[in-house]
């Protein structure tokens, strides 16, 4: 990851206080997150399912806590979501549409959503899986298996606060 893309990202959180209001009083759902990605943007399975990877990952490093209770796969393609895939795979390689519903989400989760998307939402599906591929708990969580085979590990949310804060730390 290149250091002008941390610093941009990080900077996008000056002035947050990601600590308060109800994502950190109560859990949201995979749901939830999703619906406020898709109230941004149309995307593909794929890229919701990096960005809510991503929105997950980067919350517990920030706020030492969760933003949804869900557990990540280790799939071949990336981090994936089970019941989030099983909701939105009949949308194969097309676009999910816009959710015109903002009113039915929690404001954090819309908020957070944005923050992540401004960091990550220029890059497609295949771009975020190749990201995710260099990443250290999705690699660890593979277990040294090989590219194409598949399975269901988890990925470590302790792995995935300490990574992503380090990438923090590092640009501090």
């Amino acid at each position: 990851m290149n250091k002008s893309f941390l610093d941009e990202f990080k900077t996008s959180f000056n002035g947050l206080d990601l600590t308060c209001g109800e994502v950190g009083k109560k859990y949201g759902d995979v749901f939830d997150l999703a619906d406020a990605f898709l109230c941004i943007d149309s995307m593909t399975h794929k890229k919701l399912q990096k960005l809510c990877y991503y929105a997950k990952a980067w919350y517990l490093a920030i706020n030492d806590t969760n933003i949804i209770a869900e557990p990540f796969e280790a799939w071949v393609h990336g981090a994936v979501q089970p019941v989030l895939y099983q909701k939105y795979k009949v949308y194969g390689f097309g676009y999910i549409p816009l959710n015109n519903k903002e009113a039915d989400i929690p404001e954090e989760f819309i908020s957070f959503a944005r923050e992540i998307y401004d960091s990550y939402g220029d890059l497609d599906g295949d771009e975020l899986e190749q990201l995710n591929h260099t990443e250290m708990p999705w690699i660890k969580a593979r277990k040294g298996l090989k590219a194409w085979q598949g399975c269901n590990n988890i990925i470590d949310e302790n792995d995935m606060k300490i990574y992503y804060r380090s990438l923090m730390e590092n640009e501090e």
